[in-house]
């Protein structure tokens, strides 16, 4: 592989314009396409084979007029009136008639307008019903819905609206800026140079932006999230930055002590770049492992970062080596200078850390295993949920409509639970079921809240009638109710000669947890299974693999117990900026351990395979420790911190669902970088000494040999890079 890729940089060094056109071809060319075929995003959740999901297709085939989106409007009178008064009612009327005459819009079966009073008059809810799905929606629906609000603001009155048409919108504002702001403080730092400190800046901007311009073009015809191109844009910003960055920094450390620029380029590009490829490689298999959860927004939130991630995986092989070509000399230090000097030092921070840590390696792991395992602890009581328009940024719409319907109507009018009645199987009546269906759901728990009267669909065998909670609807009272009713469900079939399914947006929430909650174990079990399997064929070695993967663990357990502890028992909320706590966001775990484990095979590559190569070309077991550390600690750091960065800058954001994202992988990959792999892992191999490195003879010769140390190109002769050919390879140095 190495004598590959190094012939890959060597062609890209010698084609370098051509190199830069093709991918600003391709740039200019997804984003003609993405400007004319760009569709909407959408942020409904589906879970094929679930109850709820199951009887929302009931719906859709059989009552139709009772399955499209709906949304509310939230009107509160201004101070000391009721809305039952003649102008503040005549205001809200004038309002809903605007709301009805939108496209899509149909008359609601049931009662009449307005649906929701306060008993003292202080609000007042009015649905509107829509005839097509929420994925049918977009922008312009939302933002006519909401510009019918002109009537009743112009009259005093507050209006709010909630429901899946209005939430949506840019999540990231500030955030890529912020990331790329603070990223380029640290290259600079790095590098001590501007023009060596942008150069991975800009390959890692061109790999991000082809790959949203490929997404936005693809949108025309998948169905995208709103936070697929967030996620998609935050890791494919941070690997892409740190992926041109091993490259650039094992360039200019090659320069530094007098090699050719051709050559070193081809070097770095067949050592780093290799590294780059495995490291690639694992956070890919991570994202489109997602898959296997089969939920489908969260495998096309994969696909889509996954994506992005083999873009910036290939800019790094490809446009970096360009960009290296074109800059030349100038990235050689500059004689005494801060770079040139710390490529000669031995006494940095990178090896007294290391001293320190090979010197004691059991207290140290100790220690730093007794700390992650403290950190993990409030994971035993992790609630997980879907997000609530109560977990919105304050100054939201939803958010605002949320809390005026708690505060006057109750919590559980939020999110009502929508019962089917059916009973097309045994040809009775279903309203006549409703009505016995209804009496005794308020018997089943004390959450049981108002039962709204049923509607029945137009051939009688199907009703639908709503039962509001007490409780609110990301609440474990709530969730407690739904299966409570769902126990009962065959007694009350049993005694209605009915069909009876619970479903609703809360109900396909707590289905979607449910789900998720059940597949974190297997998804987790197959990303550890696969770095296992892919470090040991990397590595050659049984402790490395098995190392990582247990520290990978430690890594998952500790990040998640400090997401508890902030989003969901709200310590250091005010710090963190949190404006609500609530339970975990039910994909957050899937996903950080998606993530997370890709970033962490990429530390565990980039650390390991530097120490590995010292030991491989003849260093002691220990001595290969200390050595491959120093070389590579300064550029893993910088990578870190570069990342953490970028997802930190996520955190800016109201919305608690990207602003808890962004502090999962942000901490997660501090913890990663900084206790697992730059402390706990040189202890272990300390340890093992050079039984960390054995691997059983019959597993050596089964195992294919893949060269990521560039040992291929020790062993080819030096050569004049004005003579040399593709095949000629050059001594490494350093």
């Amino acid at each position: 592989m190495a004598t590959a890729l190094s012939r890959l940089g060597r062609w890209a060094f010698r084609h370098r314009w051509s190199t830069v056109g093709l991918w600003l071809a391709l740039l200019v060319a997804l984003g003609a396409v993405g400007a004319a075929f760009q569709g909407e995003t959408d942020n409904s959740f589906t879970l094929p084979g679930s109850q709820s999901q199951q009887a929302i297709d009931t719906l859709n085939a059989r009552f139709p007029a009772a399955s499209g989106s709906t949304a509310s409007i939230v009107f509160a009178p201004p101070a000391g009136q009721k809305v039952t008064d003649p102008g503040v009612s005549a205001a809200i009327t004038r309002v809903i008639e605007a709301a009805r005459k939108l496209p899509h819009t149909v008359e609601l079966p049931g009662p009449a307008v307005p649906n929701s009073v306060a008993p003292d008059g202080s609000l007042a809810v009015a649905n509107v019903a829509y005839d097509v799905p929420t994925t049918d929606l977009g922008d312009t629906d939302r933002n006519d819905l909401e510009a019918t609000a002109a009537a009743g603001r112009a009259a005093g009155l507050t209006v709010e609206f909630s429901g899946a048409i209005v939430t949506g919108g840019d999540k990231s504002s500030a955030a890529e800026a912020v990331g790329l702001i603070l990223a380029l403080f640290i290259l600079i730092i790095t590098f001590g140079s501007l023009a060596a400190a942008g150069m991975p800046l800009l390959t890692g901007m061109v790999g991000v932006s082809v790959g949203l311009a490929g997404l936005t073009a693809l949108s025309g015809v998948v169905s995208l999230s709103a936070t697929a191109p967030v996620l998609a844009a935050m890791l494919g910003l941070a690997v892409g930055i740190d992926y041109a960055l091993f490259i650039v920094s094992r360039h200019r450390s090659q320069l530094a002590k007098g090699m050719d620029t051709e050559d070193s380029v081809a070097l770095a590009v067949g050592t780093a770049g290799s590294a780059v490829v495995f490291a690639g490689l694992t956070v890919l298999i991570a994202l489109v492992g997602l898959s296997l959860v089969n939920i489908k927004f969260l495998t096309v939130m994969g696909l889509a970062a996954a994506g992005t991630v083999l873009v910036t995986v290939l800019v790094a092989l490809t446009l970096v080596p360009a960009m290296l070509a074109i800059a030349g000399k100038r990235l050689v230090p500059a004689a005494n200078s801060r770079a040139a000097k710390r490529e000669t030092q031995t006494k940095t921070i990178g090896h007294n850390w290391v001293q320190f840590v090979t010197s004691r390696p059991v207290p140290v792991l100790l220690i730093g295993t007794l700390a992650l395992c403290t950190l993990a602890l409030p994971v035993l009581s992790m609630r997980l949920g879907l997000p609530s328009a109560g977990s919105a940024a304050p100054d939201s719409t939803e958010r605002k409509s949320y809390e005026l319907i708690a505060a006057h109507l109750g919590a559980g009018a939020n999110g009502p639970l929508t019962i089917l009645v059916d009973t097309k199987s045994t040809g009775g009546s279903a309203i006549k079921a409703a009505a016995k269906v209804s009496a005794e759901l308020g018997t089943l728990s004390k959450d049981s809240g108002i039962v709204t009267p049923a509607v029945p669909a137009p051939d009688g065998t199907l009703a639908v009638m709503s039962l509001i909670p007490k409780s609110a609807p990301d609440s474990e009272a709530t969730a407690a109710l739904v299966r409570t009713i769902r126990h009962a469900e065959a007694e009350l079939e049993k005694s209605t000669g009915s069909d009876v399914s619970v479903t609703g947006t809360t109900a396909l929430g707590i289905d979607v947890s449910d789900a998720l909650s059940s597949a974190l174990p297997r998804f987790l079990a197959v990303v550890v299974g696969l770095a296992l399997l892919l470090l040991g064929l990397v590595f050659r070695s049984i402790v490395v693999p098995v190392k990582a993967a247990l520290g990978f663990l430690l890594t998952i357990g500790a990040t998640l117990g400090c997401v508890v502890a902030v989003f969901q028992w709200g310590w250091l909320a005010n710090v963190f900026g949190v404006n609500s706590t609530s339970p975990i966001i039910s994909f957050l775990p899937v996903l950080m351990v998606g993530i997370l484990f890709g970033l962490a095979m990429d530390y565990e590559v980039f650390l390991v395979s530097r120490i590995r190569e010292d030991h491989v070309h003849g260093s002691e077991a220990h001595e290969a420790v200390k050595s491959g550390f120093r070389l590579g600690a300064r550029v893993v750091t910088a990578a870190a911190l570069i990342m953490t960065s970028v997802f930190s800058g996520f955190m800016i954001t109201e919305d608690n669902v990207i602003k808890s994202l962004g502090f999962a992988l942000a901490l997660g990959v501090l913890i990663d970088a900084f206790v697992v792999r730059m402390t706990l892992v040189p202890a272990v191999l300390a340890l093992f000494g050079k039984a960390a490195w054995w691997l059983p003879s019959w597993l050596e010769k089964a195992l294919p040999r893949i060269d990521i140390e560039g040992e291929a190109l020790r062993t080819k002769p030096t050569a004049p890079s004005g003579s040399v050919s593709d095949e000629a390879i050059v001594e490494p140095v350093g």
